[in-house]
């Protein structure tokens, strides 16, 4: 990934219901069109997730225009959330929205 293959993790978790939203933006800042076609195949692949086993995890490839994502999504065992964590190119800027992305939709929306 990047320039000499440097990249970096984010990790941290997204309420269940923002999953679609946090793919929904995620993609356009590494330059990578996700349609319906790319949310039903993750809607599928992250169904028998388990974050408290790492061979259970779904992961999702966005190679964009500029950058290349490797998103690894989760569900919590019996709770709410999922467990995210995306590879990225090293970018400061790529890796800000990614970090803004997570703490966001980690956040439930007000009534």
């Amino acid at each position: 990934m990047g320039e000499g293959g440097a990249s970096r993790a984010a990790e941290g978790w997204i309420w269940n219901e923002n999953v679609q939203p946090f793919l929904g933006l995620l993609p356009r800042y590494a330059g990578y069109d996700f349609d319906d076609t790319d949310w039903r195949a993750v809607e599928l692949g992250i169904e028998a997730t388990d974050d408290e086993h790492p061979d259970r995890w779904y992961s999702y490839p966005l190679i964009g225009l500029d950058h290349r994502v490797e998103a690894h999504l989760a569900y919590a065992a019996g709770g709410d959330e999922t467990s995210v964590r995306a590879v990225e190119d090293f970018d400061p800027e790529l890796g800000l929205r990614t970090d803004t992305l997570m703490a966001a939709f980690a956040t439930r929306s007000m009534p």
